[in-house]
């Protein structure tokens, strides 16, 4: 099934408050509708973007709602929630379509703020059509739409001295606290009864990190065939939930993004490599309650990602980012040594996928782990706290820094199929600054990112 996916930047001027001043806005939406789009029936959409407003700061996780119907109900209206600071927000306003003058009623959104449901605010967006009419045309997508969930299945067909992986990273927007689910079942090299296990784990701003493992449980027999479902923890198709230690969760997850392969898609139906990687929703937004023992975090549209991992156990070493960038782009990363004889003395392989602007680059995996053609060159430095990844093909080039603070890293121990074990240290509260460059007859900075404290990153070895 085919969907419909499109981006629009809007101008204008927002009166805030009792001052009376009009402050310029700008908003940077990203629409993605599951459905192809068809002016003359309602086809409702998915926002996710930036505002940025003069004098007040910007929100870089804006979400919301688009209806368009500009012939049915002649209309095309946008419900959209952000923060601003320490408040929560809410813009409504429609496009209203008439045909005495379609150019104006198609290009001007007038609009009310809210907060708490009283209004704070109103102004109007404008389209530039001189400057936006073009970009807006070409960057129309209709992506082929996939079911998150049928990568949520779990792939153990029974044989032993395999691993697989269901994990959620995510942050707190309200107050800025990482949050890490990890549920692995392992089937032990010598053919003895998988296991069930994991843990769950707070990054705050402030404070101890803390966390709490659940199992070894045994793994149910026949086992689950929407997820994860053992030691009384459940990650299943937009839901987690689930007690360890002094934890206690429940929250829901919605899918804002098509499947991203870190790994050649094929790695994942045809085991042949070492292990596979994938988030069956590029980004996703969490919405609940997560107790820690000490806080309780209310989650609301908290930006993150679930991934998926099968193979034969954790790598030599490895290093992994994933990185909301905001405004629908993300970055995830896997740099890994494979842990079989003769390739444990190899530098990392590099698996980078970029979705900016709707379109994942480099376009095929294989490309930034092997360099096909010798058009792709990409490479990990990993070392202590700090970590880099670049790379470059024809036309563009990358460079990835990430930084974990001492305070808010968790060291974890695992243990692979054959008993062997691996340390890994993880952050939910990582920095990153991403460097993206394209050639227009030299190097251009075509987009620039810097995460402070919103990063998921971890780097692990034996």
């Amino acid at each position: 099934m085919r969907g419909t996916s499109f981006t629009e930047t809007l101008y204008g001027t927002l009166r805030l408050g009792a001052d009376g001043r009009d402050r310029r806005i700008r908003l940077d939406l990203r629409a993605e509708a599951d459905e192809v789009l068809r002016p003359h029936r309602t086809t409702t959409a998915r926002l996710s973007g930036r505002l940025r407003i003069a004098g007040s700061g910007e929100s870089p996780d804006v979400v919301g709602e688009l209806e368009i119907s500009p012939l049915a109900r002649r209309r095309i209206r946008y419900r959209l929630s952000f923060r601003l600071g320490a408040r929560s927000l809410a813009l409504d306003g429609w496009k209203s379509v008439t045909w005495r003058h379609p150019v104006t009623s198609m290009t001007v959104l007038p609009f009310t703020l809210y907060e708490e449901g009283a209004g704070v605010g109103a102004g109007t967006l404008r389209f530039p059509l001189t400057t936006g009419l073009l970009p807006f045309l070409l960057g129309f997508r209709f992506p082929r739409r996939e079911d998150p969930a049928r990568y949520a299945a779990p792939r153990w067909d029974g044989d032993p001295g395999r691993t697989e992986v269901w994990y959620t990273t995510l942050t707190d927007p309200a107050t800025g606290t990482g949050v890490w689910l990890h549920h692995e079942l392992t089937a032990p090299a010598d053919g003895s009864a998988p296991v069930a296990h994991g843990w769950v784990a707070t990054f705050p701003r402030e404070g101890e990190v803390r966390h709490a493992r659940f199992g070894p449980a045994p793994w149910p027999v026949p086992g689950p065939a929407d997820g994860f479902r053992a030691a009384g923890v459940t990650a299943t198709p937009g839901q987690l939930s689930g007690k360890a230690g002094d934890f206690h969760w429940d929250l829901t997850e919605e899918a804002l993004d098509a499947p991203l392969f870190t790994f050649p898609r094929w790695s994942w139906w045809r085991p042949l490599l070492p292990a596979a990687h994938l988030l069956p929703a590029a980004r996703a937004a969490y919405h609940g309650t997560l107790h820690d023992g000490e806080r309780t975090l209310t989650l609301r549209a908290a930006p993150g990602a679930s991934a998926r991992i099968h193979g034969h156990g954790n790598a030599r070493r490895w290093a992994w980012l994933h990185a909301d960038l905001g405004a629908g782009d993300v970055l995830e990363i896997v740099a890994a040594t494979a842990n079989r004889p003769g390739l444990r003395r190899l530098p990392p392989l590099v698996f980078l996928r970029l979705r900016h602007r709707g379109r994942t680059w480099p376009r095929r995996p294989e490309r930034s782990a092997a360099g096909l053609l010798g058009v792709g060159r990409f490479s990990a430095r990993i070392d202590g706290p700090e970590w880099t990844a670049t790379g470059r093909t024809a036309l563009r080039r990358i460079r990835v820094e990430v930084s974990r603070p001492a305070d808010r890293t968790l060291a974890l121990e695992y243990r692979d199929p054959d008993g062997s074990r691996a340390v890994c240290r993880n952050s939910e509260g990582a920095d990153a600054r991403i460097l993206l460059e394209r050639w227009w007859g030299r190097w251009r900075t075509e987009a620039v990112w810097t995460l402070h404290g919103t990063a998921h990153t971890e780097v692990g070895d034996r």
